[in-house]
């Protein structure tokens, strides 16, 4: 039985990482000196997704992780405070913004329609 999820990104910068996803609202539960480091956020989906080209542009195409929100224009506001670039994304199943964390790996926000 599954108790807990974890995804594992790997990362060039730990402390790098550690702060780009703090920045985010994320909080660090644990540290192991440089070796791993584990943060959390309120519940967490795994998604499938298939891939191709466009969906690979500009990150690592490892994994992607979604974060759901309900207020939109707060989290733009927060990514366009931490110069983070951006692309919105709107579809049948909400609205997106797609970013990369400092490794590359895929990241977005969503604010669904369902």
């Amino acid at each position: 039985m599954i108790k807990n999820s974890t995804i594992t990104l790997t990362v060039k910068d730990l402390d790098k990482s550690i702060s780009f996803y703090e920045s985010l609202g994320m909080n660090t539960k644990q540290r192991w000196g440089d070796h791993y480091a584990e943060l959390s956020a309120p519940g967490i989906l795994i998604g499938l997704h298939p891939a191709s080209e466009k969906n690979l542009v500009g990150n690592s195409g490892n994994a992607s992780i979604g974060f759901t929100t309900d207020n939109f224009e707060e989290v733009k506001t927060l990514l366009n405070s931490l110069f983070i670039k951006t692309t919105y994304r709107d579809e049948e199943g909400g609205s997106f913004l797609h970013f990369n964390d400092p490794d590359g790996s895929s990241l977005y926000f969503i604010k669904p329609k369902y």
